[in-house]
């Protein structure tokens, strides 16, 4: 009897012991990541797509290795400590988020939860979210796409495109705090040499689009730059293409996603590249790296897009050495 009940239990021990990995994977933690926006998801669908593609390349698949916690202020700036706290409240792994008011919104909610930058204007340094590039001390790091810092090399290209513009006006947000210094402290300067004039125009509210159009049409602009980095005008990006249009005005932009909805050009970071990076941040921080020990990277990689459909609109005839140097063209 002695011999039976001995070979019963190492044979139940034997079932037990062989359910066990199956059992500790199907319990194993699946990291949570914060995904805090400004935007409203329309608007972020592009950015948050394209981070969803480049940590699938790193085999993370939303909803079986990873799940995210998606938190859109759509604009309303007051919102972003209350999603920040909320995000910090559900213990997610990491907070990714992009822009000066969000990280500094996840930065004062969290000094522990590692939060990964992905992108924005902003000089990370000079706003005092890390310490430095190479070593960005705290808890954040990741992605600055250095936009305002573009700005000049913007206005050389729309010089190059319309040899004859010397009035340049600029559309922004002045609740953008990146937008206001491009306008009164980037801009300025980088005009001088190229002897353009700049207009800045404020837009404040979804309907003063028309009225802002009509009187900057009246001060005869030969060009027009879009300031991005707020809700208000990224997702209206259709409808200031639109407009520009209709009034027969070369338009240069901050990023292809304008330039896909209409307006003329575009020059900055490469968007997919620097999600690409994002993801990489997002990996080593889930292996065990610690941000303070991760460099802040810089773009690599820049496009100059084009868009020929709204050339032909506004009667424009693209100089073929720009048309050249283009990284994508839309016919």
């Amino acid at each position: 009897m002695n011999h039976k009940v001995a070979l019963f239990l190492l044979l139940t021990a034997s079932i037990l012991i062989s359910f066990f990995p199956v059992e500790a994977q199907q319990t194993k933690k699946v990291p949570r990541i914060g995904y805090l926006s400004n935007f409203d998801p329309a608007t972020e669908s592009t950015r948050s797509e394209l981070c969803s593609q480049a940590l699938r390349e790193l085999g993370y698949i939303e909803g079986q290795n990873i799940a995210f916690e998606y938190r859109y202020a759509e604009g309303k700036l007051d919102r972003l400590p209350e999603f920040a706290a909320e995000l910090v409240r559900l213990k997610v792994d990491i907070i990714m988020t992009g822009g000066a008011a969000t990280i500094r919104a996840a930065k004062n909610a969290t000094k522990t939860i590692p939060i990964v930058m992905t992108g924005g204007g902003l000089d990370p340094v000079a706003a005092g979210l890390v310490e430095s590039l190479a070593r960005p001390g705290g808890n954040v790091t990741g992605i600055t796409n250095l936009s305002r810092e573009l700005s000049g090399k913007r206005l050389e290209l729309l010089k190059e495109a319309v040899p004859k513009v010397t009035r340049v006006a600029v559309l922004y947000d002045p609740a953008i705090a990146g937008s206001v210094r491009e306008v009164k402290e980037v801009l300025p300067p980088a005009a001088s040499p190229l002897r353009l004039t700049i207009q800045p125009w404020e837009l404040r509210t979804v309907d003063g689009f028309e009225k802002v159009f009509a009187a900057m049409v009246k001060q005869r602009p030969d060009g027009i730059y879009v300031s991005g980095g707020g809700q208000l005008i990224n997702a209206n990006q259709k409808r200031i293409a639109g407009l520009a249009i209709k009034s027969r005005l070369p338009s240069m932009s901050i990023n292809r996603e304008f330039v896909d909805a209409g307006v003329l050009m575009s020059y900055g970071a490469d968007l997919a590249d620097s999600y690409r990076r994002v993801a990489y941040f997002v990996d080593r921080i889930l292996k065990g790296a610690k941000p303070a020990d991760l460099p802040v990277e810089q773009p690599t990689k820049f496009e100059l897009v084009i868009n020929l459909k709204t050339a032909k609109q506004i009667g424009l005839t693209t100089p073929p050495d720009l048309l050249a140097r283009a990284t994508k063209i839309i016919r």
